[in-house]
This record gives C-alpha cells, structure tokens and sequence, in this order.
C-alpha cells in the first residue's frame, strides 16, 4: 500500500545538482560495439538501454532527472501493453523503485524559493516521495514519431500521472529552463500497444539518483495487452556515476 508522508521540499531554479550518467555494469549484457547500451531479453521481448544516450534541450538534463533511452522489441508472439508503470529504476542498495516519470507531469509547482510542504507517495525501501518541478506556462507540445534518441520519438497527452520519487530531505532543482522542453516530450516513449514484430522506443525520465544509489537495476515487466499477463521481467544493471 502507497504512503503518503509530509515533506519540506526546496525548489531553487539557480542551483544544479551533479549529473546522472548510468553506465551498464560489469555484470551487464552490453552490445558489441557500445559499452553504454545493454541488453536483456525474456519470452520473446527484447529490451535495449542506454543511460547515458540524452542529447538535446536542456543540455543539462542529467542534473534533475535520469533520462533513459529504451527499446522494445516483441517476438513474443503477443500484442503488449507499453506503459510508464511497467518501468522503474531500483536502488541495488537500498530496493527503493523510482518510477518512471510520464513527461507532462513534470509541471510548474506552486512555491516560491522558500520551504514549501510537498506530498509523498510510493511504495519500496524507506519509502517513496513526489515533488513537481520544472514546466511553465506556455510550453507547446510537439508529436510525430522518429528513429532513436537523437531522432526521438513523439507521444500522445497523458493526463493525470503522479510523480513517483524519493523519500527525505533531497532538494531537485531546475536547470537552464523549464520541463518539460520540447525535445523530451518529442523524444519520449509513447504508451500505446506493440503487435508482435513491432518496435518501439524513446526515453523515459527517473528522478534522479546520483548521491542516492551506487547503482539502479532498470526493470521492465511487460504485460500481455489483451489478457494482463506478466510476461516476467527484464533487467539491466547499471552503475550511477557522476558526469
């Protein structure tokens, strides 16, 4: 069952945090070819990441969140079921699941540069938190599909997520301007369905986890779209560095 714990919350839009970089660890399946793109497959699906794949506006974006580039591929002889529910990022150390974040949820919060009291909600290890940042008003949202993560692909609106992420006194800070920008929405994985044969791919954004964890397990569990199966889980290690 999700908590939900009060927290003083400081949100500076001067201030930068050290970048994420996530690098596939030594246990890691890698690509031949690119040490920072791992693999895992399981029934039929293929999943590819890579933690350290961001290129585009903002420049800096490692510093508020962990963007990941995924990719699925579906041999499973099943349509699945693509949802930001069924990926998170877990703490090797401290089991804390991040969720991942759907983009348009990264919304303006109503504070000023002083305390304010936030909400927290989730589930895993100490417990789990949720703070908006970032997205002002007047940010237009791009569509269209691409190629990869420096083509991006584009997504659909999706209204009413949370914002899953850590419990205690972590400050998030915005940097260079506001979020969600166009490029992450444009580049984010869309949530629909993927008939067998099909690809499909984007980035998805996690809280960050620089000076939280040493390393994250990325955890896909794909579900069959048509009966709610679990066709198990997928997962990649990774080591947290810093950029």
């Amino acid at each position: 069952m999700r908590a939900l714990v009060p927290v003083a919350t400081l949100l500076l839009a001067a201030g930068c945090v050290t970048e994420s970089k996530l690098k596939p660890s030594l246990d890691a399946q890698v690509l031949q070819g690119d040490k920072d793109t791992a693999i895992a497959k399981s029934s039929g699906v293929t999943l590819v990441a890579d933690g350290a794949a961001w290129k585009g506006s903002p420049s800096n974006l490692e510093r508020t969140l962990t963007p990941v580039y995924v990719r699925l591929e579906n041999q499973s002889g099943r349509t699945l079921r693509i949802r930001y529910e069924d990926f998170s990022l877990v703490g090797t150390e401290s089991r804390f699941s991040y969720s991942a974040l759907p983009p348009f949820t990264l919304r303006q919060s109503m504070v000023s540069s002083s305390s304010t009291q936030g909400t927290l909600e989730g589930t895993g290890g100490s417990g789990s938190g949720s703070v908006y940042i970032g997205a002002g008003p007047g940010w237009r949202t791009g569509y269209g599909y691409g190629y990869g993560p420096r083509g991006g692909w584009g997504n659909p609106f999706y209204p009413g997520y949370g914002w899953g992420g850590y419990p205690g006194p972590y400050t998030t800070y915005q940097c260079e301007e506001p979020l969600p920008t166009r490029d992450m929405l444009q580049k984010a994985l869309p949530e629909g369905t993927l008939a067998d044969g099909g690809t499909v791919q984007g980035f998805i954004y996690f809280q960050v986890v620089t000076g939280r964890e040493n390393g994250v397990v990325l955890r896909a569990n794909p579900v069959d779209a048509n009966s709610g199966e679990s066709l198990g889980t997928l997962d990649i290690p990774f080591q947290v560095g810093k950029g």
